[in-house]
């Protein structure tokens, strides 16, 4: 989950940087507590929350143009205005800095090529492409099919016009001269095996046998015979690994976007796939992707018919890849327009480099809109459903797609969930599946109904609600004890938490101390700051000691996350330059076709500050940076910023 975070401006002006190619349009467990790793989560027209960018596998999002915007919006002015009625840090529990630095002001994505990710695979080594190449393999010697050696030349003609339906006759016959039932066998295997799609029966005639061959499901199976056939022609050699490891390199798309833009070209399904984390739209990313049985040398012929996508280091192994699996994320980032002195961004960086960070939540986990999501969380933990129908349903202030307000509207006014599903052009969203739900099985099953939402979807409610507590909590811990390990804290030894004595917290620093999100299986610290805990759900009308569901999917195990994070590979540098429509960063693909890296003007009438470091899974990029600048880094704030600064 530290991967590339969604979009915090929206760029000025457009911005093409797309691969050289034709034009293509193209779990969080609540079963056992845990140290928080890779997680997956939602990002549909409700805003759902992105860890570092993560969007739920299958679902279709509203894509960003361009400039950033999403479809429907039209201009940057209406998406500030959305953003006035958006959420703060404040409003999600983020209150404290650890350094005590001077802060100062820049604009985080002013182009998505500001900021670019880079995966840490499970050896520690940073993905990278650097080989376009298709790797050389021995050739195994063409194993001779026994099967094709049963027909003549004749037969086999017949056969073939019979499989693509071009035989008058509907069947063939083969006499089987030498009748034994091993003879029999081999001709029915040798039809299924090398003709897909046709069947076969025997049958006697004048007191000899036939072999009869004939299409079972008519011109339904032609379909599935030229579906079928491919694989068969092209056996997969036993020496090789039935997984292509391959880069893939993409700019400002989302990683499901792109598995579906790459199974739609290779016309596969989606689910042949694997990877080890998600990767946000509005960056530049670099990560390993896995496929089953498709050769390197056909991943390669894509490089040549898709944009804003490259692939390369191709190499074959006998595994897929995991979720989660995972060290993390190598992060080069640009903060364009910065007013901070040589001095300020010294001491800033220095700071995150030898102290870190505050492990917050960042705010794409909180959702975008006037509604948060650990609002609708809090309701399903409540039992209240109706109240999670409204906030997710309801008229909300702020600009917002046209389609979205007149379903609203339509709710609003008659609680009619056919009524409301016709208003809108795209029934994946949210909201969509929802009314689906309910036109489906009435509104007295709501559970039944909220369930049409993808499990994943729904469980980013309730973990938005643990966030919100957990980050609420650490800013109560960070208030009274500070940056030392204190009596009463949480460490983790072996994945299980123990309390810390007086003499024990003598010998741990703030790095070893966890924090828990509540749940049934975890413990808490036992300084009042632990107590707040209960304090706190109780003012919600929840019992902390009965934090199971009758919904056994919203029941809540709890994890431990620790409370501050050191980031790795620290460096920095403060640029100057002049136009602000150019790159400031050197990417793979530019590399790869030896193209100068960006040449910056002493002079320029601009500065930016480029920062590069290294986090672990399910750790934001945006709160290391919010550290550097000391301030708000929620899209409300960010779009002021740049609203102000294009004026």
């Amino acid at each position: 989950m530290a991967d590339a975070e969604p979009m915090l401006v929206p760029a000025p002006g457009g911005e093409k940087r797309a691969c050289p190619a034709l034009e293509e349009e193209v779990d969080h467990s609540t079963k056992r507590p845990r140290v928080q790793k890779e997680e997956k989560n939602g990002g549909p027209s409700h805003k759902l929350p992105q860890d570092e960018g993560e969007e739920p596998e299958g679902e279709e999002t509203e894509p960003l143009d361009e400039d950033g915007e999403g479809e429907g919006l039209g201009s940057g002015e209406a998406f500030a205005e959305m953003m006035k009625h958006g959420l703060t840090e404040l409003d999600v529990g983020i209150l404290k800095f650890v350094s005590e630095h001077q802060g100062f002001s820049g604009i985080l994505k002013e182009r998505y090529s500001d900021f670019v990710v880079h995966e840490i695979n499970k050896e520690g080594k940073t993905v990278r492409l650097d080989d376009l190449s298709v790797p050389e393999e021995a050739e195994e010697a063409p194993v001779e099919q026994p099967e094709s050696q049963v027909f003549t030349e004749e037969q086999k003609q017949q056969l073939e016009q019979l499989q693509l339906f071009k035989n008058k006759e509907g069947n063939v016959s083969i006499e089987v001269a030498d009748d034994t039932k091993e003879k029999r066998t081999l001709v029915h295997k040798a039809v299924k095996t090398l003709y897909p799609g046709l069947e076969t029966k025997t049958e006697e005639r004048e007191g000899k046998k036939f072999i009869v061959a004939y299409h079972a499901a008519g011109q339904k199976a032609l379909a599935e015979v030229k579906e079928a056939a491919a694989p068969r022609k092209h056996s997969w050699p036993k020496s090789r690994g039935a997984f292509c490891h391959f880069v893939l390199y993409k700019e400002n798309r989302d990683t499901m976007e792109a598995i579906n833009v790459l199974s739609k070209f290779l016309r596969m399904r989606p689910n042949v796939f694997s990877y080890m984390g998600t990767k946000d739209k509005r960056a530049i990313t670099v990560q390993e992707i896995a496929v089953l049985k498709i050769t390197a040398e056909r991943l390669s012929h894509l490089n040549k018919c898709l944009n804003n996508f490259k692939l390369g280091n191709f190499c074959y192994k006998k595994h897929p890849l995991k979720l989660g699996e995972l060290q993390g994320n190598h992060f080069t980032v640009v903060i364009r327009n910065i007013t901070g002195t040589e001095e300020q961004v010294q001491q800033a960086m220095s700071s995150l480099r030898e102290t870190g960070f505050i492990n917050y939540y960042g705010m794409q986990r909180f959702g975008t809109t006037a509604v948060p999501t650990h609002q609708v969380g809090k309701a399903i933990l409540q039992d209240n459903w109706k109240e999670v129908i409204d906030l997710i349903l309801k008229p909300r202030p702020g600009a917002e797609k046209g389609y979205l307000v007149k379903c609203r509207e339509e709710w609003a006014q008659s609680q009619d969930p056919e009524a409301a599903l016709k208003k809108l052009p795209v029934k994946r969203c949210v909201e969509g599946q929802l009314l689906r739900g309910l036109s489906m099985y009435g509104k007295k099953n709501i559970i039944t109904a909220f369930a049409m939402i993808p499990r994943n979807n729904r469980l980013m409610y309730i973990h938005s609600y643990q966030s919100f507590m957990w980050n609420t909590m650490v800013s109560r811990r960070i208030e009274a004890f500070g940056l030392k390990a204190v009596e009463g804290d949480l460490v983790l030894r072996g994945g299980t938490a123990f309390v810390l004595s007086a003499a024990e917290a003598e010998t741990h620093s703030i790095q070893d101390v966890v924090m828990p999100l509540p749940g049934f299986d975890v413990i808490y610290p036992t300084h009042h700051v632990g107590k707040g805990y209960r304090e706190m759900l109780s003012a919600d009308n929840l019992d902390i000691d009965n934090m199971r569901h009758r919904v056994r999917d919203y029941s809540l195990a709890g994890a431990y996350r620790r409370i501050l994070i050191k980031p790795s590979d620290v460096s920095w540098e403060v640029i100057n330059y002049e136009d602000p429509r150019v790159s400031l960063v050197h990417t793979d693909v530019e590399k790869l076709e030896d193209q100068p890296p960006p040449v910056f003007n002493k002079e320029g009438k601009y500065r930016a500050l480029r920062m590069e470091f290294s986090l672990p899974p399910s750790t934001y990029a945006t709160m290391a940076i919010r550290e550097v600048l000391k301030m708000d880094t929620s899209i409300k704030n960010q779009t002021q910023l740049n609203t102000t600064w294009l004026n």
